[in-house]
């Protein structure tokens, strides 16, 4: 009889086990799929920075550095692999893209361009879409990274590897542009 009491035991905290881990997983793949779908709209953006590129390149010809660190910044986002270096290499790409933001703020001629003002159109429209699944991809990173810290789920993570990830923020470029008011002219 203590057999079959201690077998029980055994079986249910296998059961329970294998539960912890199935969700565990549920939760990484879920992390996974939001990411594709950022993944989508950061292959837009880079299709459409060398069209942005060759619409400034005219006007700031003297503004080479910052046309360089925007390509630079393209290409090892586009080259990036896993998720988390994806989102390492994003904020790089973001930051120089508000660099170059900065520096058209300089030529008027070049604002008023329709061509310009097309592409800024269609990056707005995509920086908007990517903020929506970015929100998504943190609720499914949030999900994960508590369910991972949770005991006794931490005791399962560690047995399996499975970590806390990192969040799809803004990066420290875009909070500094968030805390800043926006400059109106007239």
């Amino acid at each position: 009889m203590a057999l079959y009491i201690v077998l029980g035991i055994i079986l249910v905290l296998v059961i329970w086990g294998v539960s912890i881990y199935n969700s565990l997983v549920s939760l990484k793949h879920n992390r996974e799929n939001a990411f594709a779908d950022i993944d989508v709209q950061l292959k837009q953006r880079h299709d459409l920075v060398p069209q942005l590129l060759g619409a400034v390149k005219g006007y700031m010809e003297h503004e080479r550095g910052t046309l360089e660190a925007v390509t630079n910044a393209r290409q090892r986002a586009i080259s990036a692999t896993g998720i988390n270096e994806k989102i390492a290499a994003e904020k790089d790409l973001g930051a120089a893209l508000q660099g170059l933001n900065i520096q058209v703020e300089a030529y008027p001629d070049l604002k008023a361009s329709t061509n310009f003002m097309h592409l800024q159109q269609e990056i707005s429209d995509i920086e908007n879409k990517l903020a929506a699944v970015r929100r998504y991809f943190n609720s499914a990173t949030k999900e994960l990274n508590i369910a991972i810290q949770k005991f006794p789920n931490s005791i399962f993570a560690g047995m399996f590897g499975f970590t806390t990830q990192p969040m799809f923020d803004l990066g420290e470029a875009g909070r500094a542009q968030m805390d800043v008011a926006p400059e109106i002219k007239f």
